[in-house]
């Protein structure tokens, strides 16, 4: 952290929250597999009820999966692209 003329303290969420290299790499992980889970629901034109169908879920499960709601587990937004088609290498590909 960069301490300021003004008093102030510049730096980053990592450091502010004292967070680890290994829980920003999971963080960003989960932020890329939401993402993409919502790229490739708008990409089929479908909604999130839609989905929230195919996957045997909610709606409202599947809006916290597209925000990345740590309540929400890696198991099932990695399972849920594989159902919108992806592959492994397109998962991993994206982490």
């Amino acid at each position: 952290m960069k301490k300021l003329k003004n008093g102030w303290v510049e730096g980053s969420v990592q450091d502010f929250l004292a967070l680890s290299d290994a829980d920003m790499e999971y963080i960003e992980t989960r932020r890329a597999l939401s993402r993409q889970l919502r790229v490739e629901r708008v990409k089929r034109h479908l909604t999130q009820t839609g989905l929230a169908a195919a996957l045997k879920t909610s709606q409202s499960r599947v809006a916290k999966m597209e925000q990345g709601d740590p309540t929400v587990s890696l198991d099932l937004l990695i399972q849920a692209l594989f159902r919108l088609g992806k592959k492994w290498k397109d998962v991993a590909a994206l982490v």
